[in-house]
């Protein structure tokens, strides 16, 4: 096991709330679209959620080719930004999965 070779996917679903519709979600999501700049992100991917099996309306996937660039990500500044200028308060509730693949 090679923890710097591996790919990591990284998935955020989330409910927001703002009104669907709002400027306050237009600018959320145009938000996160800067996030898919950060150096190391790969495969960057928003998302509608319509299953009926939960409450959460959006998803978020991006993939890294190794922890270190995971790491650096989360470390950025640009990604910090939108965590304490965006996330914190526009998100009502959240699920975060990171994913490694089986061998």
């Amino acid at each position: 096991y090679n923890a710097g070779s591996i790919m990591i996917q990284h998935s955020v679903i989330f409910k927001l709330k703002h009104a669907k519709g709002s400027k306050a979600e237009k600018r959320f999501m145009e938000a996160v679209m800067r996030l898919a700049s950060i150096p190391g992100v790969l495969n960057f991917k928003r998302f509608r959620q319509t299953s009926k099996k939960n409450t959460f309306d959006y998803g978020l996937v991006m993939e890294f080719e190794s922890t270190m660039e995971y790491e650096a990500y989360n470390q950025h500044s640009e990604h910090q930004g939108f965590i304490r200028d965006y996330w914190m308060d526009g998100v009502d509730d959240f699920l975060e999965i990171d994913y490694e693949p089986l061998s």
